[in-house]
């Protein structure tokens, strides 16, 4: 995690990654007055639109930027991607259809992170080609530029991500495994299918910590002690909320870079 500088517990990530699935289920859900669904998808999941209040309660914010199927909804046009690109899903980045399944990356690029310490495309994030050399547009300053992240989604491999989730409990990295498939038709049936996969991880890691449960407390307790950990920069983060990667105290590869760095 951002604020310490390390990963935080299994245990916290599965947690948080549930509260987001659920949240982004109940949003894929949602229909009008006439019971049409809505169609929204939020396409822009990224740890800075995620936050842990004091008491363990998660939060999924920035649904201003969701796109919706219903006609006569503004869309992005053009080459405006909404959001970090850093987080978008394939789809989303080559402009195609989306769908649901698109969150489903994002979510897993983010929970990826936040349980590793390191993004799947770390690669790109030590370095990257600026965008306005490309002609190409996004809507604000990604964490790394479009078009080291086009590079990276056009070759990463299913072997790629397992060697990412490696280290991490088997249940939890299959479930970021599936949510990381470059097809949308190959991830999880729905944000519910990853939240009860990750739920279901974290009863298993609750097994693995003789029978503790983990909850909002523990959350919280979690998230003091990070906070604790990291009193030199108290003072760049809110007094109620916690950003999962406040300005100012993110990890250094999370700063805008100036040419894509070589796999490997």
């Amino acid at each position: 995690m951002a604020l310490r500088g390390r990963p935080v517990s299994v245990a916290f990530a599965l947690f948080v990654g549930a509260e987001l699935a659920d949240a982004l289920d109940h949003a894929h859900s949602l229909t009008d007055d006439a019971g049409r669904p809505l169609g929204l998808v939020h396409r822009d999941v990224s740890p800075r639109n995620v936050r842990v209040a004091r008491d363990g309660t998660v939060k999924l914010t920035h649904f201003g930027a969701a796109y919706s199927q219903l006609v006569g909804r503004v869309e992005t046009q053009g080459l405006l991607r909404k959001g970090d690109v850093a987080y978008a899903s394939p789809e989303y980045l080559a402009l195609e259809p989306l769908t649901p399944a698109s969150d489903l990356f994002s979510l897993g690029l983010s929970l990826l992170e936040l349980a590793t310490g390191r993004h799947l495309f770390q690669a790109a994030l030590d370095g990257g080609a600026t965008d306005a050399d490309h002609g190409v547009r996004v809507e604000e300053e990604p964490s790394l530029p479009l078009t080291c992240m086009l590079a990276e989604v056009r070759r990463y491999t299913p072997e790629d991500v397992a060697h990412a989730v490696s280290e991490l409990p088997e249940a939890f990295g299959a479930a970021l495994q599936r949510a990381l498939r470059r097809e949308p038709e190959s991830r999880q049936a729905s944000a519910g299918a990853l939240r009860d996969a990750l739920r279901d991880a974290l009863a298993l890691e609750q097994q693995r910590n003789d029978g503790r449960l983990y909850g909002r407390k523990e959350v919280a307790e979690e998230l003091a002690r990070l906070i604790s950990d990291t009193s030199a920069v108290r003072d760049q983060v809110e007094l109620e909320d916690e950003d999962l990667f406040p300005q100012g105290v993110g990890p250094p590869a999370l700063s805008h870079p100036s040419g894509c760095g070589p796999r490997g």
